[in-house]
């Protein structure tokens, strides 16, 4: 008898891990180089320097009710439809923050944007989640978020030079096309992706959304959003900072991205060892405590008590020990039915913590004559005492995991 024909070959997981990267190396590059590029889109528009945590603010709030829609229907198609549709959106609403002509309009761009980068972040560790055991999870997590150093080695310090050399809209004509090519090759590569929707019987939005309302889920968000605000009240403007409070030369502020993003890559990848040998709050709980020391060092202290450089890098470090902790802890809350819409409602509640915190320090600072920025300080203390309430919070979820997973094993 005539032997059967071999169906195609089963995607590796080395291969999906690698296109989720590339797909999320775009998404966080649309998000990282408005924040860089901040001092030169702001003289170029008239936008007071102040005024810079709105346009990253936006990007948040537009990711945060879009990643809270998603929680309604996100588990409800293949992951890899609903991933391509997802990027798409990201492509376009970068494209047109190019053709930006004021704080307004680049604000609306941005929204567009946000509106589908937030649900393409859910869809992207749900993939992981759901393809790789949780054993390896912490190195997957890792490699993925490998993306994000891959973006500060390369992908910044490019559109920095691009804008320098020739205008600030070059960066997101040149993501928005990386992102139309690397999306496509995400699509021909990943497999169909709809193994979820055979594992529980179908339920309306509503039994969806009642499911996740219980104890584990809410302390886990609650760790997501004070991780995220910590971050967030600075981080947008360090650029700015930098630049008008401690004279650091535009021409130097790629090279200090590159060396941030080479740290960063190598903290990630040993990082997930890390959680993986030691488990997530022990390892967050370490970054968490070199991150309120970086801040001290760069932004309090006045001169820093470290040069720029070291402190930047400082900084990296310690954000990608305490990232790669927190998204591995969150994998391990919910199901594998309902990955895609925790990370969604995950999703939400980080680009909330990001917007608030970006619009609190707008609210904070303000510019003197010549570029510099008043309350600076206030900022950085701000950002040390919301980091300060993730530690407790990381060991009470992955206390409940483990408990989670004694009762279930």
């Amino acid at each position: 008898m005539p032997s059967e024909a071999p169906g195609p070959r089963p995607t590796s997981e080395r291969a999906i891990v690698f296109c989720v990267g590339a797909v999320q190396f775009v998404n966080i590059l649309d998000f990282m180089i408005v924040m860089p590029l901040g001092p030169d889109f702001a003289k170029a528009l008239g936008i007071p320097l102040s005024q810079l945590g709105y346009v990253g603010g936006s990007y948040t709030a537009a990711a945060c009710v879009s990643g809270l829609a998603g929680a309604f229907f996100l588990d409800r198609f293949d992951r890899k439809k609903a991933l391509g549709v997802t990027l798409a959106g990201l492509v376009l609403g970068t494209l047109a923050g190019a053709f930006a002509h004021g704080l307004g309009t680049l604000m609306l761009a941005r929204v567009v944007a946000g509106a589908f980068g937030g649900p393409a972040t859910s869809l992207s560790y749900s993939i992981v989640a759901d393809v790789i055991p949780i054993e390896r999870r912490g190195k997957a997590m890792g490699a993925v978020m490998g993306a994000f150093s891959v973006a500060s080695v390369l992908g910044v310090p490019a559109g920095l030079e691009l804008a320098r050399q020739g205008s600030w809209k070059m960066p997101f004509i040149a993501v928005a096309l990386l992102g139309a090519v690397l999306g496509t090759f995400a699509q021909l590569v990943l497999p169909r992706m709809s193994g979820h929707l055979t594992r529980a019987r179908p339920r309306t939005a509503g039994e969806d959304i009642l499911r996740l309302l219980r104890p584990d889920v809410g302390v886990a968000l609650m760790t997501t959003f004070f991780v995220m605000a910590s971050g967030f009240v600075l981080i947008p403007n360090i650029s700015a900072y930098l630049l008008g409070n401690l004279s650091y030369p535009r021409e130097r502020l790629g090279l200090l991205y590159l060396a941030g993003g080479v740290v960063s890559f190598f903290t990630l990848r040993g990082g997930g060892r890390l959680v993986d040998r030691n488990g997530s709050a022990r390892v967050g709980s370490l970054g968490t405590l070199l991150i309120a020391t970086a801040i001290y060092l760069g932004f309090i202290r006045s001169p820093p008590a470290l040069p720029i450089m070291a402190i930047f890098i400082l900084f990296m470090i310690a954000s990608g020990l305490r990232n790669v902790s927190l998204n591995t802890l969150m994998s391990r809350v919910p199901g594998a039915e309902e990955r895609a819409r925790f990370s969604s409602m995950q999703s939400a509640v980080q680009h909330l913590a990001a917007s608030v915190a970006a619009f609190a320090a707008a609210q904070l600072l303000h510019e003197l004559p010549g570029g510099r920025l008043e309350g600076i300080p206030a900022v950085a203390s701000t950002a040390i005492g919301l980091g300060a309430i993730v530690i407790p919070l990381m060991w009470l979820v992955e206390r409940r995991v483990k408990r989670k997973a004694a009762s279930l094993g």
